[in-house]
C-alpha cells in the first residue's frame, strides 16, 4: 500500500478520533466553520476560549510536526488567484450549507443527519465539477 493512502487513513482516523471526543465532551458538533464563525459573529462567545483552544491547535499541530517530515507535496496550486478564489468559494459554500465537511461529513453521516448526508453529497459533487472544470476545461490547477 502507498504511504499516502496509509497518512491518508491516519489522519481520517484522528479526524474520526477528534469529532467524537469534541461531542462528546462538549455535546457540540466540531464544524470548523462553525467554530470560527462562532468567533466571527459574536454568537459563540461563551465557548471563546474552547474555540480559540481549536484553532490554536489547528494552526500550532502542523508547525510542531513539520520539522519531522519536511517537505510535503500537497499538489497546491502556485497561482494565488485560484488560491484566493478557492478560499472564497469555501467560505461562501459553508455559511450557504450551514456548515462545512467536517460538521456535515465527519460529525453528520455518523450521526445518521440527513442534512448532513445531502450537504456531503452536494459538496462532494461540486468538488469534481471544479476539478472538471478547472483543472481540464480552464487548465488553471
Amino acid at each position: 500500500m502507498e504511504m499516502d493512502w496509509i497518512w491518508g487513513l491516519i489522519g481520517g482516523l484522528l479526524i474520526g478520533t477528534g469529532g467524537a471526543v469534541y461531542l462528546l465532551a462538549n455535546g457540540r458538533i466540531m464544524g470548523a466553520s462553525g467554530i470560527i464563525g462562532g468567533l466571527v459573529d459574536g454568537t459563540g462567545l461563551a465557548q471563546k476560549w474552547e474555540r480559540l483552544a481549536f484553532l490554536a491547535g489547528v494552526v500550532v499541530l502542523p508547525i510542531l510536526i513539520y520539522p519531522y517530515y519536511g517537505h510535503v507535496d500537497t499538489h497546491v496550486s502556485d497561482n494565488w488567484a485560484v488560491l484566493i478564489a478557492a478560499g472564497l468559494l469555501v467560505g461562501v459554500g459553508t455559511r450557504v450549507a450551514n456548515g462545512c465537511t467536517s460538521g456535515h461529513g465527519v460529525c453528520g453521516i455518523p450521526r445518521l443527519s440527513l442534512r448532513g448526508m445531502a450537504a456531503t453529497m452536494v459538496y462532494i459533487l461540486a468538488g469534481g465539477v471544479g476539478v472538471v472544470l478547472f483543472r481540464h476545461i480552464l487548465g488553471v490547477i
